[in-house]
């Protein structure tokens, strides 16, 4: 039986660890999960229902009505609603921190990304990985960049996808959900002890995933098959 790979990626928001773990993914043939989409779409789900998610005991009290499906294709569905564009909306990205924060919430989603862990070789990123969700992960990257870099990436994906908004509000979201995910009492953004930094501010994306692929092929003797 081949032995399954755990590659981690965490970092802060906007840190574009999303598309650099997806490329990686698809060049090594690894199964690509996306953590933040599941804590943007339980979000959209608290909002969805007319509740708050600032609120901690409403947001929290629908978690056993939640399943959330990541399909291969990238399309995410919450209790059978496609949210695959509708969780990269302003109000969701305002509001996920909150909900991320939540320490019933994050143990629950938790466990279901540990259950897709074991489908077979993955990459997958998030803020806990490897300090939390995949402690065992034979790779661990902590990918960070400047938040004016992050901001202007993020700024750049909204205007590209239609999303309305300004480089000045993304500037203040990125700086906010830092603060937030860093402060949070259970599971704060950290990077993990054996885990390799990796500054991406000056590399473009194909720099950021040859980087990670290096360290991949340094960790585990993996190389891309495409």
């Amino acid at each position: 039986m081949e032995k399954r790979i755990a590659i981690a990626i965490d970092g802060p928001a906007a840190a574009g660890k999303s598309t650099v773990a997806k490329a990686v993914a698809k060049r090594l043939g690894f199964i690509y999960i996306d953590t933040g989409a599941m804590y943007r779409a339980f979000t959209w789900y608290v909002m969805h229902k007319g509740l708050d998610p600032k609120d901690e005991a409403a947001s929290c009290s629908l978690i056993p009505e939640v399943d959330i499906d990541l399909r291969d294709d990238g399309t995410v569905l919450i209790c059978g609603h496609d949210v695959t564009r509708a969780i990269r909306e302003p109000q969701v990205s305002g509001n996920v921190s909150y909900i991320a924060s939540y320490k019933e919430i994050r143990l629950a989603l938790i466990e279901m990304q540990r259950i897709l862990a074991t489908r077979g070789s993955v990459v997958m990123d998030g803020r806990d990985i490897g300090s939390y969700v995949l402690p065992n992960a034979q790779v661990k990257i902590f990918q960070i960049a400047s938040v004016e870099t992050r901001a202007e990436r993020r700024y750049k994906e909204n205007v590209e996808k239609g999303i309305p908004t300004s480089l000045e509000d993304v500037i203040a979201d990125v700086k906010k959900r830092d603060y937030i995910d860093s402060h949070r009492d259970f599971d704060p953004l950290t990077q993990a002890e054996d885990a390799v930094p990796l500054d991406t501010s000056y590399m473009t994306i194909e720099e950021s995933v040859d980087a990670v692929l290096k360290i991949v092929k340094e960790k585990v003797g993996v190389s891309p098959i495409c």
